[in-house]
């Protein structure tokens, strides 16, 4: 934490019913910092977004959040003011072309019609959707809805801005396309705190995260740093699970395994290769451990329920 922290949230604790869905959470952002939140469905991340700009906290059990020095329980409006959210859901009106969803949005913001027009022909030529101004919202493709929802948050120039699963369901081009507008955007000072369950995106953008399950953190720090200390170096997977039981593992190799999958971690690549030389191709994949190993590592490959 510096002088230029933005977001401090300290012990939270929020319950549904008998589930705590947000436990015991402690993090901080700082100024133009990508904050990553990952964990799978059900730790808490969106509950987590949600408090931050003032939703989800009639319940909230303790703990404190501050967002540019505000309590968002009594401030709300003050935050939402200076923050764009890209929800899950694009909730855009489909009978509603692209500039009147666009205008209607502004009015929340207090904008005349004069500085939202040129905002928003702005940020549409900066989302590559300039041709689309027109159009129909019905008429869009998925990812130029996307694209959309990121010019709507951004029309009122926030200091934050906060993606929850911005680029779920995309194809890879608009993906890039989008994970390119992040780091200008991050570039001209906007604090960018997101969640995703696209572990390569949180390893591109985030300068720092915390992995959540069932509602605690687990582990924080830079993707890259967390990698290299949490997790050997290479990984030997093997496919066919007939095999499983014919492998000579030797003692510097750490396994994790599924019923249909077996998982080989190293930091000495030639053993890894020796054991795949036995093997046929199709039966193996050998490669650098990644942030999606270790997430599996931290949190189980079974299925929450």
């Amino acid at each position: 934490m510096n002088s230029e922290t933005v977001i401090t949230a300290e012990n939270i604790i929020k319950t549904y019913k008998n589930l705590k869905a947000v436990d015991d959470l402690s993090f901080f952002v700082n100024k133009s910092e990508c904050f990553g939140i990952l964990g799978p469905n059900g730790a808490g991340k969106t509950t987590m977004m949600k408090m931050l700009y003032g939703k989800a906290l009639r319940d909230k059990d303790s703990g404190r959040i501050n967002v540019f020095g505000y309590d968002p329980k009594n401030n709300e409006l003050e935050i939402k003011y200076l923050s764009g959210i890209v929800p899950q859901d694009n909730n855009l009106d489909d009978e509603l072309s692209v500039i009147q969803n666009l205008l209607i949005y502004a009015k929340f913001y207090g904008l005349d019609c004069k500085k939202s027009l040129d905002r928003i022909y702005e940020l549409l030529e900066f989302m590559e959707l300039s041709g689309k101004k027109n159009a129909k919202i019905m008429h869009l493709s998925g990812g130029m809805k996307r694209r959309l929802t990121f010019v709507r948050s951004l029309l009122n120039n926030p200091k934050l801005l906060i993606l929850d699963e911005p680029t779920t369901g995309l194809d890879p081009q608009v993906r890039h396309n989008i994970w390119d507008k992040i780091r200008l955007l991050k570039k001209d000072g906007v604090t960018i705190i997101i969640t995703t369950h696209y572990m390569e995106e949180a390893y591109q953008l985030c300068d720092r995260l915390i992995l959540m399950h069932k509602g605690k953190k687990i582990l924080e720090g830079n993707p890259v740093e967390l990698v290299n200390q949490n997790i050997e170096k290479y990984v030997l997977e093997i496919l066919n699970h007939t095999l499983f039981d014919k492998i000579k593992i030797s003692k510097n190799i750490n396994i994790d395994r599924t019923p249909n999958r077996m998982y080989l971690y190293s930091q000495d690549l030639k053993s890894l290769e020796q054991l795949s030389k036995g093997l046929k191709p199709g039966d193996y994949y050998l490669r650098q451990s990644n942030l999606e190993d270790l997430f599996l590592k931290s949190t189980g490959r079974i299925l929450n329920e």
